[in-house]
């Protein structure tokens, strides 16, 4: 088998990342923050050691910032309501995923918001610099594409909004864990990514990490913390971490960017331009094939073909033992930027478990399934 859905989630996990998920049903029993015994404190512990090393991977002083959410995409509607103001101007990207695109469409149609985008190709700060207005209160910015990999040039963007004091979230979901993210030089309102993509942690799972504790919590409830409030704790994190924390995810998580920093993130990215390399040069030279924004390196390729409707594609590449995805991915904003046909495209998605010998091997397989018949 190939795998080649890393953009989807990523598989197979490391061993230590499936350890240490067995590890904390088994030995971190207690919940975390709702007792003072030895299980309770002991996956408090943990959490707040997963805590500390997911703040200094991405270069940030204080672990209180990071804030566990249901999934990326909870965190990235946490990071927009908490921002939201009745009748500010919103900008977001032209290759947005559903995450952010549905919230945003819908508080639009509520009349809170209004909204343009901008692209994120070419010159993007001009882009987004055009579009300013006196009432823009909030960018978003997808930091890497699902569909092609398409980065915006955070540093600039950070930048732009720190001058204008407008607030910045990223949505990190495809470059969390595939290359280096520094919230030193790249300041945010709000980074947010999933844990179990390219940080090779467990579903159900993700991460906000917040500038500060202001905003309205999104989901109010338990905390572990100030029991006799009728609110929610002003402090971070608690002020969004309502209920049970799920902590053999986020023992997962803390076993996977222990991985990773053990790996060197950077070798994680160079590997995946290595396979990018190969994978469009070998697409390229293929007949009917048009590849989408292939200069953009990264762990993600994607391409259509002029006789074969993606879904059938990538039914043909399951059938012969290859990991794909075909259709809209969920991002149908980044589809029409770059004008796939009906059905959108196939993507390959990579990640470090892949090798060359994967790459070589997918673009032989996929050869002689568009030399199929049925």
């Amino acid at each position: 088998m190939i795998y080649f859905d890393h953009a989807a989630t990523s598989y197979p996990k490391p061993h230590a990342v499936l350890s240490a998920h067995a590890r904390a049903l088994r030995d971190f029993g207690g919940n975390p923050g709702r007792g003072a015994h030895r299980l309770s404190l002991a996956a408090a512990e943990m959490i707040y050691e997963c805590r500390c090393r997911i703040a200094d991977f991405f270069g940030v002083a204080e672990p209180e910032r990071v804030v566990f959410t249901a999934g990326a995409t909870a965190a990235l509607n946490l990071a927009i309501h908490r921002r939201v103001r009745r009748g500010i101007h919103v900008l977001i990207s032209d290759r947005e995923h559903n995450a952010v695109a549905r919230p945003i469409f819908a508080l639009a149609e509520q009349g809170i918001i209004t909204y343009d985008t901008y692209p994120a190709s070419g010159d993007v700060e001009a882009g987004i610099r055009e579009r300013l207005r006196q009432d823009t209160g909030l960018i978003v910015a997808c930091h890497a594409s699902n569909v092609t990999g398409r980065a915006v040039p955070l540093e600039a963007i950070s930048l732009l909004c720190c001058e204008r004091g407008i607030p910045l979230i990223v949505d990190a979901a495809q470059s969390a864990g595939h290359r280096r993210i520094d919230l030193n030089a790249t300041p945010c309102d709000a980074l947010c990514f999933p844990a179990h993509k390219g940080l090779l942690g467990a579903a159900g799972l993700g991460v906000a990490i917040l500038s500060d504790s202001a905003g309205e919590p999104l989901i109010r409830g338990g905390s572990g913390v100030d029991s006799l409030r009728r609110e929610m704790p002003e402090l971070l994190p608690e002020r969004f971490e309502a209920g049970t924390l799920p902590t053999p995810a986020i023992a997962a998580l803390l076993a996977g960017v222990k991985y990773l920093d053990a790996v060197g993130i950077d070798s994680v990215t160079l590997r995946e331009e290595q396979l990018h390399k190969t994978l469009t040069e070998g697409l390229s030279v293929m007949n009917g094939i048009q590849l989408y924004e292939p200069e953009c390196i990264g762990s993600v390729v994607s391409f259509t073909h002029r006789a074969y409707a993606p879904e059938e594609i990538a039914a043909r590449l399951d059938r012969a033992g290859v990991m794909s995805r075909a259709g809209y991915h969920c991002a149908p904003l980044a589809h029409r930027a770059i004008g796939t046909p009906k059905g959108g495209c196939v993507r390959i998605s990579t990640g470090y478990s892949n090798t060359e010998r994967d790459a070589l091997r997918f673009l032989r397989i996929l050869e002689g399934c568009l030399k199929m018949t049925e």
